[in-house]
């Protein structure tokens, strides 16, 4: 794993285009210049020694120098050494409906995109503990394993469409049975199943599949999102999904499906709106479950390595301060460069 012990100098590199346009347009003025004092066909036996590409060679080894030496002033380390800490959390695994239905507009700025955002603010708050995500239509699979990785965890949860299940539907029942199979075998912590759903089980089994959560442990609370009087679903061609009959499909949230499931699963149920209250509940209901110890594997040594880009820094700076910006009559018959 590399760090930087100093991240707050690799704000200079930002110098480096700002460094490459007033090149480019000073090397464009002089050139320019030369063009009016001078016909193009006279410049070569004026300047017999002129070398078009030496110069920019010169000036971009200079710059990847400067951005290297930046680099080390960062000070880059590796880790060399891993540990495994014990931490006290829970398990928490998001369940997440991306059935079509969850492009529905009625609660803003859409279902899905509003499970999006909840689930990255109660990522933000974890710190000791562990989540994974299982995304569903039809069918479902895990998209990311129990981690205390977080990044990753909100990387992958923007990348979240319907295109990404081919057999549309709503399996919630296959869903909660994914998440039960991919906690760790530990039974002194608490486990949840936070499961976001617009409630429009297509499946079935979903009640019979909290009962087995709840046998094992484990918590599942239930999310429904979206309003009970339904909105209408985008087709991405700027109109509405439509059935058989060329009627708009309304998706209506189904919350007495939401109820059920969560009560089956020792749970509790939370309506999504356009409001924070979702939020607070939620975030509420997690930290009354017992937390127990949790191995966290941490790098614990780490290693300097800036010495690396100093030295290749200097090797550039002997190379480019060795290198002409004429061609070197020492070496004229060894065409490095291009006139």
């Amino acid at each position: 794993m590399l760090r930087f012990a100093n991240p707050e100098y690799l704000y200079l590199l930002l110098v480096i285009p700002v460094l490459m346009i007033i090149w480019t347009v000073q090397t464009r003025k002089k050139k320019k210049q030369i063009n009016g004092i001078v016909d193009k066909a006279l410049q070569e036996g004026l300047m017999p020694g002129r070398s078009k590409y030496r110069p920019p060679v010169k000036f971009y080894m200079t710059l990847t120098a400067l951005a290297l030496l930046i680099i080390a002033a960062a000070r880059p380390q590796a880790g060399i050494k891993i540990s495994n800490e014990k931490r006290a959390g829970i398990e928490a695994m998001v369940a997440l409906d991306i059935s079509n239905s969850m492009l529905a507009e009625d609660v803003a700025p859409s279902r899905l995109d509003r499970s999006k955002m909840l689930i990255e603010n109660m990522i933000d708050g974890f710190k000791d503990d562990k989540v994974g995500l299982v995304v569903f239509a039809g069918s479902s699979f895990i998209q990311l394993p129990i981690t205390t990785d977080f990044v990753s965890a909100k990387m992958f949860l923007q990348s979240l469409t319907p295109g990404l299940i081919a057999t549309q539907g709503t399996d919630i029942g296959g869903a909660i049975n994914m998440c039960c199979s991919s906690f760790t075998k530990k039974n002194n912590l608490g486990r949840a199943i936070v499961l976001i759903t617009d409630g429009e089980d297509h499946e079935g089994g979903a009640i019979e599949a909290a009962k087995k959560a709840k046998k094992m442990g484990i918590n599942v609370f239930v999310l429904g999102i979206g309003q009970p009087k339904g909105g209408l679903i985008p087709d991405g061609h700027g109109g509405y999904m439509r059935d058989n009959h060329g009627n708009e499909v309304v998706s209506v949230l189904n919350e007495d499906m939401c109820r059920q499931i969560a009560k089956a699963g020792g749970g509790s149920y939370i309506h999504v709106d356009n409001t924070n209250s979702a939020q607070e509940l939620l975030d509420e209901e997690l930290a009354k479950l017992q937390k127990g110890d949790l191995l966290n594997a941490v790098y614990s040594e780490y290693d300097e390595q800036y010495q690396t880009f100093v030295l290749l820094a200097l090797f550039l700076i002997i190379i480019e301060a060795l290198t002409l910006e004429v061609k070197n009559p020492l070496f004229r018959n060894i065409k490095l460069f291009k006139k």
